[in-house]
Formats: structure tokens, C-alpha cells, sequence
């Protein structure tokens, strides 16, 4: 959330402005973050009034892009355009069991001495859903190993799955589906 609710209080408090501009922070890795105002680009330093976000890969590029909902005027796509070699996978589940959108399974991935977890949940942010595939950002690995606890109890693990592509997994399914993705 950035700027202020009320744009009449603007002019009559001070210190109070209705447009500021964006906060963006970057995970060090080791429990600390810093904040990245300078080089951030015109997305992050320009002045708006903001509430929702949303994380998805919009472009379909396999980075997170981030949609941001604005007070009385259009919302922003702030793409994430840079290039590297840094490895991602995503991971598009599918109850049988459980839910069909499969909302509360359980995602734990492990990579080079690494891990992370993320579940699937049905919104994000005031007026905002993220994107139901869970992206997870693995660095220089080239692969891992997936475990998924399912909200009918169910688990299932995959280990050494290949990076940078998209995976449809059914509940219940042995084996993995690899999505059609750009090339």
C-alpha cells in the first residue's frame, strides 16, 4: 500500500501526500532485505495511490511480474524484464481428491541445500489474486525435488525434476506434465 485513502487530505494536513511513490525490497538470502528505491525503474518511483497487488507471470516469460491496483486510475504491470541464468519452476496443481484449484496443498521444494514452501491460496491482497501456478526461483540448480501435501491428506513427491518449465501435477498422478511453454 502506498500513498494516502483520502486525496482532500493532502491539502490540509501536511506530511500526508495522496500520491508517494513504491517500496520495493530484495530477499538477501539470509534473513535480511534492502530496499531497492534507486534503479528500481519509473514503475517503482513514479507517485500513485495503490492497495492491491498481484504476482503472476503475465508475459509468460518464467520471472513474477507484479499487477499493483491504483486508486481512481488504471492499475500498473510492473513486468520483470531482466536477463540472466538463474533458474525458476513452476507448478500448476490439480485436485481430484481435493478441490479442483486445489487451494491449501501444500508445496515444499528442495534445491542445492536449499528449500521452499509455498500453498496455493485463492487470493493475495485487497482486490487481488496472485497466479494460482506457484513460481519457485531456484538460483543456479538444475534441479529438485518436490514434495506436495494435498488438502484430502494426500502426498506426493518428485524427485529431480529438470528447471525452467511448467508442470501440471494431477492429484494422484505418478507422473508429471510438462506444459507447453514459450520458447
Amino acid at each position: 500500500m502506498t500513498g494516502n485513502v483520502y486525496p482532500e487530505l493532502e491539502g490540509k494536513v501536511g506530511g500526508y501526500p495522496y500520491k508517494t511513490p513504491r517500496v520495493v525490497f530484495r530477499n538477501l538470502g539470509d534473513g535480511r532485505f534492502e530496499e531497492l528505491m534507486d534503479g528500481a525503474g519509473p514503475g517503482v518511483e513514479a507517485a500513485h495511490s495503490s492497495r492491491g497487488c498481484a504476482f503472476g507471470d503475465f508475459d509468460n516469460d518464467g520471472d513474477l511480474d507484479i499487477l499493483i491496483v491504483n486508486l481512481n486510475e488504471p492499475p500498473s504491470l510492473l513486468r520483470n524484464d531482466l536477463q540472466g541464468d538463474r533458474h525458476w519452476l513452476k507448478l500448476k496443481l490439480i485436485g481430484t481428491k481435493s478441490n479442483r484449484s486445489a487451494i491449501g496443498a501444500r508445496v515444499l521444494v528442495r534445491y542445492s541445500g536449499k528449500q521452499q514452501v509455498q500453498e496455493v491460496i485463492s487470493q493475495s491482497s485487497f482486490c487481488s489474486c496472485n497466479d494460482r501456478r506457484l513460481h519457485f526461483g531456484l538460483g543456479a540448480a538444475t534441479a529438485a525435488d518436490i514434495e506436495i501435501r494435498w488438502p484430502s491428506g494426500t502426498n506426493q513427491t518428485f524427485p529431480n525434476v529438470k528447471v525452467n518449465q511448467l508442470i501440471i501435477v494431477r492429484e494422484g498422478r505418478a507422473n508429471l506434465e510438462r506444459a507447453p511453454w514459450p520458447a
